[in-house]
């Protein structure tokens, strides 16, 4: 039976030797050591011999099944690198041909047109300010003169987290928390996303806003109008019409939106315009003398002014977008050619 077990040994290393591939690989392992294989055979008739011959011969198998199993796993391995050897060399790979560029990303045309525009008001001396997306009723509404019965609600109807928590309808509660905490002189513009329940071709649920506001003694609606003048002829060329209507803002008195000469239709007017040959692209006033109780400012030495500028109404000017909604769609096509 030893000169039975050698032979067994012998057989199998010549037979690893010779395999080459994984499957003949696997069916060898099991022929020779599975439930049923010629080793396992082996080791279950020792039972039937003398304890000690069955000790002697035990002993002698369980080293030669050792043996077998490592070579089973070293050819294992080898045959598998020489698959993947013999797979690399047949991926014929043409070196005369281009790499292949990796698309890069960039920021969305609202981001640089926000940048853009923050750069202008920074060189006519306003300074950044931002706040909070979430925000509390009472800057949000009630300390820029909108009291919880005042009908302008109505035109900043906005999402409800509560009673008294919203989400913003525009960036200037941001001026009311500044002023709280900064005594006049105040410059400041304050960019960022605004909320409101308003969806159509010119208008979004979400959108951004840029906010400006300039505290001191002294300061008139020339001013206001030399600020608002200075930024459209340098966003848009000195060339572009532009006009203030008067209108209404709770927090402002007297109030004027700013119109610009439609760029989609050059003013002959077209549907995005609604036909009129302008589109409103901010609104601005001086700011009521009733805000200041709430930050403590003396309507009597301080005046000043307040406007805010819908980013997206620019870049739809400034690049001929006639729908807002494309700008949030997503579509790769849409965002690179900007």
């Amino acid at each position: 039976m030893e000169d039975q077990l050698r032979n067994l040994r012998t057989e199998t290393l010549s037979l690893i030797g010779r395999l080459t591939d994984e499957k003949a690989v696997e069916e060898a392992r099991v022929k020779v050591l599975g439930r049923k294989g010629d080793l396992t055979q082996f080791l279950r008739g020792l039972k039937d011999l003398p304890p000690d011959r069955r000790a002697a011969l035990g002993q002698l198998a369980n080293t030669i099944k050792a043996e077998l199993e490592e070579e089973f796993d070293r050819i294992l391995v080898e045959v598998r690198r020489n698959a993947e050897m013999r797979a690399l060399a047949e991926d014929v790979v043409d070196v005369t041909l281009p790499g292949r560029r990796m698309m890069l990303g960039r920021r969305h045309i609202l981001h640089r047109v926000a940048q853009d525009m923050i750069e202008i008001f920074r060189d006519l001396g306003f300074q950044l300010a931002e706040g909070p997306d979430v925000e509390l009723d009472y800057y949000n509404f009630e300390a820029l003169n909108i009291p919880r019965d005042h009908p302008a609600r109505d035109m900043q109807d906005t999402f409800y987290f509560s009673d008294n928590v919203v989400l913003r309808t525009h960036t200037s509660p941001v001026e009311t928390r500044v002023m709280e905490k900064q005594r006049p002189p105040v410059r400041i513009i304050c960019p960022g996303k605004v909320y409101r329940r308003d969806a159509d071709m010119t208008h979004s649920p979400m959108f951004m806003q840029v906010e400006g506001l300039w505290v001191d003694e002294g300061i008139s609606f020339a001013d206001l109008k030399g600020v608002l003048v200075a930024f459209v002829h340098e966003y848009f060329g000195a060339g572009v019409d532009l006009r203030f209507r008067p209108s209404f803002f709770p927090f402002t008195e007297p109030s004027a939106e700013v119109d610009i000469q439609c760029v989609i239709c050059g003013g002959s007017g077209c549907r995005t315009c609604s036909n009129t040959g302008w589109l409103e692209i901010l609104g601005s006033g001086m700011n009521d003398p009733e805000i200041y109780r709430f930050v403590d400012y003396d309507p009597e030495r301080y005046t000043g002014f307040a406007f805010g500028i819908g980013i997206e109404r620019v870049a739809m000017l400034k690049y001929g977008v006639p729908d807002i909604r494309t700008f949030y769609e997503n579509d790769v096509r849409f965002l690179t050619q900007l």
